[in-house]
C-alpha cells in the first residue's frame, strides 16, 4: 500500500476518534425562558378617595381599579381624612408606608424609575369646611391658595426623584350639587349654584399647578357631571325633576342621600376611567 494512502487512512481514523458528531455534542445549557420584566409600580397618594372609604366601610377604590386594569403593582399610601399639608407631615397609611410620610414613601418608591404611575388626589378635606362657612367663596379662595402651595411642594420632590414617571393629579366630583336635593341643607339650591363657581376656580388653579410640573390632570368634576347648566333638567326616579348634573352626582356619590362625599362603586369606576384616559 502506498505510504500516502496509509497516512490518509490514519489521519481519517484519528479525526473520527477525536471529533464529535452533531448528535453527540454536549448540549449547551439554555434557559427555558427569559426572566419576566419587573412589574411597573403605581403609587397612589392622597385621601379617602384613594383608599376606597365610604359610608359602608372600605371598598374597591379607583386606584385598585386602575392598577388591576393596567397590570401595575399598586403601592397605596393614601390616608382617610388627609389634607394637602398632611402629605409631607403625617405618616402614610397602608402596608408599604414604613413609617414615612406619604411624600417620602412615594419618592422612595419611584426614585430613578423611567416608567410607572403616580396619582395624587388631595384638597377635598381642605375645602370641606368652606361648605358651611359664612362666605364659602372667600373661604375657598384662601384654602385653594394653600392647596396650591402644598401640591407644588409635593410635585417638586416627585419630579426630582423621577423626572420621567407619569403623574396624574385628580380633582373631585362637585358633591355639593347634591345639596340641591339633600334636606340637610336649607339653602341647598344656593350652595349647589355656588359650588359650580367654586369648583371651576379650584380646578383651573390646581390643573395649572400640575401642568407646571409636567403632570396630567384628570378633571373628575367634569367626568362626573359637574359644570352643567342647572337649568337642564332630567327625571330622577328618587328626586323627581332635577338638574341633570345633580342627578349624575347623586348616582356617582353618596352625598344626596347620606351627606357623604365619597363615590359609589359606579363613581370609583368613572374616576378610574378618567385617570386611565389622562395617563395615556
Amino acid at each position: 500500500m502506498p505510504r500516502f494512502v496509509l497516512v490518509v487512512g490514519l489521519l481519517t481514523a484519528l479525526a473520527a476518534c477525536t471529533s464529535t458528531t452533531p448528535e453527540s455534542r454536549p448540549a449547551v445549557p439554555t434557559s427555558s425562558s427569559a426572566p419576566p420584566p419587573a412589574q411597573q409600580v403605581y403609587v397612589s397618594i392622597g385621601d379617602s378617595y384613594a383608599t376606597g372609604f365610604g359610608p359602608s366601610g372600605t371598598g374597591e377604590s379607583f386606584a385598585q381599579i386602575v392598577a388591576k386594569q393596567s397590570g401595575l403593582k399598586l403601592v397605596n399610601l393614601a390616608c382617610n381624612g388627609a389634607t394637602s399639608a398632611d402629605l409631607a407631615t403625617k405618616p402614610a397609611c397602608g402596608s408599604d408606608a414604613g413609617g414615612k410620610t406619604q411624600l417620602d414613601a412615594a419618592v422612595e418608591a419611584v426614585r430613578g424609575k423611567k416608567d410607572g404611575l403616580v396619582t395624587v388626589v388631595i384638597g377635598g378635606n381642605d375645602l370641606a369646611p368652606c361648605a358651611i362657612a359664612q362666605d364659602p367663596l372667600q373661604c375657598a379662595t384662601r384654602t385653594v391658595a394653600d392647596i396650591q402651595t402644598n401640591v407644588a411642594g409635593t410635585l417638586a420632590e416627585l419630579r426630582e426623584a423621577a423626572p420621567d414617571v407619569k403623574i396624574v393629579g385628580l380633582t373631585y366630583p362637585d358633591v355639593f350639587l347634591g345639596a340641591w336635593v339633600n334636606p340637610s341643607f336649607p339653602n341647598g339650591k344656593n350652595l349647589a349654584q355656588l359650588s359650580v363657581t367654586m369648583f371651576q376656580d379650584f380646578n383651573t388653579k390646581i390643573a395649572a399647578q400640575y401642568g407646571r410640573f409636567g403632570a396630567k390632570f384628570a378633571n373628575i368634576t367634569e367626568a362626573t357631571g359637574g359644570y352643567g347648566a342647572l337649568t337642564e333638567l332630567t327625571q330622577d326616579p328618587k328626586y323627581g325633576r332635577i338638574p341633570a348634573s345633580v342627578a349624575k352626582v347623586c348616582t356617582l356619590t353618596h352625598f344626596c342621600d347620606r351627606t357623604d362625599v365619597h363615590p359609589t362603586p359606579a363613581g370609583h369606576q368613572a374616576i378610574a376611567e378618567a385617570v386611565t384616559a389622562a395617563a395615556r
